[in-house]
């Protein structure tokens, strides 16, 4: 047994366990909480998944009718101080994941960590996928895989990767080479070519329509209630246009702003932009080639300003600040000033 699973299994045992997930759940997400809690079976451990928020339908619904996967939303669980929780996907203290009042023990995550947390086991491996890192559990341990767990598990990393266009590292593909050939390749191209629902097709084509561009920047609005997948699919169309480099689209989700955001420049870092357009007004991070983020109207009840504009004036002006940091730190002499200034500040 591996010390990262050793150190996985010491974590949460003699207690109930919740596996968490980030608030509105992804596909990535949902394979990796389902994945992790038939690992902890094959020791006699159960775990019930948990998440905030909604999970969208057209981008998970068949992932979960598919194959029967239980989640329950965290507010209807009764979670105590004795209870441990393993985030999936997230890591505590970020902005898109609700603090419950479980002890958290342990992390699983791809993302790059925004805030330090003492957690009795941490793995966080900076690739396409956190289904890689648990499909990794499995191989690294000579854990036989059943063919759904395999197909679900295959079916979140070609969505959080986009089918391999993104993110990708050398333990994605090994994870890809390895859980192929034991996935139902049926179900799974079931899976992925049923993104859409068709009553989304209208709200997709009005999206598009509203696209404008500035300076590089796409912004899309979808004018209704929209799904993850729906959001992401017009932001990923975004970037298909030549003019488009860092691209935002956002809908309506519950009493709120759900937004998706890509970049294909390396200095726009998408999870970084997008929590400093939204800080002080809603919450978001992620990648720094794809990030999300939501936005609650209560926040901005008594606000005093055209909220598309007050949106669109908010990841312009962090898109321009990363530029004009790119541009300095890109400027020999305007590094040596920086330094310069360090020292003698530090003196």
């Amino acid at each position: 047994m591996t010390n990262r699973l050793e150190g996985l299994l010491d974590s949460v045992r003699g207690h109930r366990v919740f596996i968490q997930t980030h608030n509105f759940p992804d596909p990535d997400a949902v394979a990796s909480a389902v994945g992790l809690q038939r690992l902890l079976e094959y020791f006699s451990i159960k775990a019930t998944i948990c998440y905030k928020g909604t999970v969208s339908k057209a981008s998970i619904a068949g992932l979960v009718t598919s194959f029967g996967i239980e989640m329950t939303e965290i507010d209807k669980l009764d979670i105590t101080p004795d209870d441990y929780v393993v985030n999936v996907d997230v890591q505590t203290n970020n902005s898109n994941i609700t603090e419950s009042d479980g002890t958290t023990v342990a992390c699983i995550d791809h993302h790059p960590t925004v805030s330090a947390y003492d957690y009795r086991f941490r793995d966080v491996r900076i690739c396409g996928a956190c289904a890689s890192i648990v499909a990794d559990y499995f191989f690294s341990n000579d854990i036989a895989m059943d063919t759904d767990t395999a197909t679900i598990l295959l079916y979140g990393l070609k969505m959080d990767t986009e089918s391999f266009n993104r993110g990708v590292t050398d333990l994605d593909i090994e994870m890809f080479r390895k859980l192929f050939y034991l996935c139902d390749e049926d179900k799974l191209k079931k899976l992925t070519n049923h993104q859409m629902e068709f009553s989304e097709l209208k709200a997709y084509t009005d999206a598009l329509s509203t696209i404008t561009v500035y300076d590089g920047v796409g912004f899309a609005f979808i004018n209704s209630q929209a799904s993850d997948g729906l959001i992401a699919s017009v932001c990923d169309f975004m970037l298909t246009l030549v003019e488009i480099q860092f691209a935002v689209a956002y809908g309506y989700r519950g009493n709120g702003l759900k937004f998706s955001i890509r970049s294909e420049l390396d200095y726009l870092d998408a999870g970084t932009i997008t929590s400093n357009a939204l800080e002080d007004i809603g919450t978001g991070g992620g990648h720094a080639i794809m990030a999300g983020g939501y936005l609650p109207f209560d926040n901005i009840m008594d606000a005093d300003f055209d909220l598309q504009e007050e949106l669109q004036n908010r990841f312009m002006n962090a898109v321009y600040f990363s530029r004009e940091l790119q541009n300095m730190l890109s400027d020999p002499a305007a590094v040596s000033d920086i330094v310069a200034s360090t020292d003698v500040h530090n003196e």
